[in-house]
């Protein structure tokens, strides 16, 4: 039982202290979540605040964290009336970046020495490009500032907003009492039953789904409180939500949809607006396409009949502000009453408008605390990605909704929690691991697999779903090449040696010592031999299967390594490589993390780790390695050292599944 010291730690007003004590037996969980939340924001803040002092500026930028140098571009009133600015940053980077939509950023300027200094406000992206971002600023004042530093940059800075709505999702749940709200709470956190509907109330048949897919969509429709569709790499999870939304707007007039992430939330846009439903996007997404501009709620707004009239009332009230005091006049107030009245119904109708025209609300997990949704509630909302969020985050959306389908795998990646304490403490359990957890009942297996040939699925299967998946019958047997070749092979870098490699060092039993080193806490660690060993088995498979035929039939790659490290430095021997020039826009190299829900035909993966301690850090996380291995479409290419990897279970299993080069 969690005692009063913690409690107070967690720093809660007066009335939420005194609701927490009282419902402490009934809802432990929920008020230690909130203490190990208390203690992963802290140790972020923490951990920002040190490399922001002690990193320079280069490291920042190869992280994705900065851009250095910038251009300031043009300025203008968006069409929710909020001051933004271009900022560009050099084109030709092959530089990855982590600015996104909602994140917070502050500017710097270099001085001669090398110093920074930085402004004294905060601003927030509105939507980022390759090269070019638009940021929102406190005012023009604030670009003033900006514009008069002449080497300029902008970095991301510690963002507190995700942690101020997660504590107050957690407090509101907590404190929830005779409403929906808290009955959900209860159910998710004891053996309570759920309830559903009649069976044969669902009269449904959707031929072009597998049987497991029309169980889960059929399964939705019943489930009053919660329904899991726990989706395998490859078994169609998106593909069902779909079909799901769908059935659901049959009998509902609106739903939302929200994910972790950008990406998710883009991706479910794309797929529910591609069959004719109309999404209103809140939050601007991540890929900045003319597709996904025209959901979002900004582009709806100014293309409303009504937004040249509010236009020309913001521009009214602006140029009286700008009236120097004395020529205000004494009505003054008056007229600026009258203009923000006007603009205010003007904006109310724009706004009703377009929530009434959308069927599907979609936003990230933090998205849906935006003042846009305030007073909204759904009947049904879905939460994609659910095996990757905090509990916490999910409780955001929650408060808006009557029932949750939650989405993913929790067998995939894990939500990301950076201090060790709070996820000794359990803070990486998810909603949907409790929920499956308490009611195995509403989890509803996708068992049919469309990605992989039936050896690469086969290992995951076992290891990670009982043995549960089965190959679709037109990916079972195929392969890229006619005659045989093993679609998963073990490169042992403790054997296989460079080419026109000078005699290596190896120990008394002939084993090549290959080392990995650590770089850093920010990237991890690096094993360059084992990198060129990669490079070495991606063009001997080029040459084998025909350089002009990869070209033509834009066969593509995947390098995947679990550290940025070992990434960062793929991508520069791939980018100095003339023989594998023409085929450099069909090769991707991320890390696992950024490989998440993506494929490719044929996928090699560095491991890294060689030791004779058998140290294998966080390749002990296998979730991680489930996501790498499940990538490839025909071949899968493991590399690494079977000395220090084998001495793991896991890793022994796998290596015997193999076959060996």
């Amino acid at each position: 039982m969690w005692n009063t010291v913690v409690i107070e730690r967690l720093n809660p007003s007066p009335r939420q202290l005194k609701t927490i004590k009282k419902k402490m037996n009934k809802d432990v969980s929920l008020v230690q979540q909130l203490a190990l939340l208390k203690k992963e924001y802290e140790y972020e803040k923490q951990t920002f605040q040190h490399d922001t002092e002690m990193m320079g500026i280069d490291r920042k930028v190869k992280r994705g964290d900065c851009w250095f140098p910038i251009t300031v571009g043009r300025s203008y009133y968006n069409s929710l009336d909020r001051f933004v600015v271009e900022i560009m940053r050099p084109s030709g980077t092959d530089i990855e970046h982590n600015f996104e939509y909602g994140r917070q950023v502050c500017f710097f300027s270099q001085d001669g020495a090398g110093l920074l200094h930085y402004l004294s406000f905060q601003a927030t992206v509105s939507y980022a490009e390759a090269d070019r971002m638009v940021v929102e600023l406190p005012g023009e004042g604030a670009l003033a500032q900006l514009q008069s530093l002449e080497r300029a940059g902008v970095q991301l800075h510690f963002d507190d907003y995700s942690y101020r709505v997660m504590f107050d999702a957690l407090h509101h749940v907590i404190e929830a009492k005779g409403n929906r709200l808290a009955a959900l709470r209860d159910m998710f956190h004891s053996a309570a039953p759920v309830s559903w509907g009649a069976e044969s109330a669902v009269p449904l048949r959707l031929p072009w789904l597998n049987a497991s897919q029309e169980a889960a969509v059929r399964d939705v429709l019943r489930a009053k409180d919660v329904l899991i569709v726990h989706g395998p790499p490859g078994t169609g999870k998106t593909t069902t939500l779909v079909e799901a939304v769908s059935e659901v707007l049959r009998r509902e007039p609106q739903v939302m949809v929200c994910a972790q992430s950008n990406t998710a939330v883009d991706w479910m846009c794309q797929q529910l607006a591609d069959r004719g439903i109309s999404v209103l996007r809140i939050g601007n997404p991540s890929r900045v396409t003319e597709a996904m501009l025209a959901n979002t709620y900004e582009h709806r707004f100014e293309s409303h009949p009504d937004y040249p009239d509010l236009w020309q009332v913001r521009r009214g009230i602006r140029q009286l502000y700008s009236l120097p005091r004395k020529g205000r006049g004494e009505n003054f107030h008056q007229k600026i009453a009258r203009l923000r009245e006007r603009a205010d119904e003007l904006e109310m109708r724009i706004r009703h408008a377009l929530f009434d025209q959308s069927r599907v609300i979609a936003c990230t997990l933090t998205g849906a605390a935006n003042q846009l949704l305030a007073g909204q509630h759904y009947h049904t909302l879905f939460i994609d990605e659910a095996a990757q969020a905090l509990e916490a985050a999910c409780w955001i959306p929650l408060q808006k909704a009557d029932r949750v389908i939650l989405a993913g795998d929790h067998q995939q990646l894990p939500p990301t929690v950076k201090c060790a304490e709070a996820m000794r403490g359990g803070l990486s359990r998810t909603l949907m691991e409790q929920v499956a957890h308490c009611k195995p009942e509403v989890v509803r297996l996708l068992r049919v697999q469309y990605r992989m040939n039936e050896a690469l699925m086969r290992f995951s299967s076992e290891w990670f779903y009982h043995g549960q998946l089965e190959a679709a019958p037109e990916v079972r047997n195929r392969s890229l090449l006619d005659y045989i070749d093993d679609p998963l092979v073990w490169v042992d870098t403790d054997q296989v040696h460079l080419e026109g490699e000078a005699v290596p060092e190896a120990d008394n039993e002939g084993v090549v010592l290959n080392h990995e080193q650590f770089v850093g806490s920010s990237y991890g660690r690096i094993n360059k031999r084992e990198a060129e060993l990669t490079m070495q088995t991606l063009k001997a498979y080029v040459e084998r299967m025909g350089r002009h035929r990869l070209l033509e039939e834009r066969v593509d790659f995947g390098i995947i390594s679990p550290y940025r490290a070992q990434v960062q430095y793929l991508r520069g021997l791939i980018k100095r490589d003339a023989y594998l020039r023409p085929l450099r826009a069909q090769i991707t190299v991320n890390t696992v993390d950024a490989f998440q829900g993506q494929e490719r035909d044929v996928v090699m993966v560095s491991l890294v780790r060689a030791n004779e301690a058998g140290q294998i850090g966080f390749l002990s996380d296998l979730r991680r390695m489930n996501v790498a291995i499940t990538r490839a479409r025909y071949k899968l290419v493991i590399l690494g050292s079977a000395q220090t990897l084998c001495k793991h279970t896991f890793y022994k299993k796998l290596f015997d599944s193999c076959q060996h080069v």
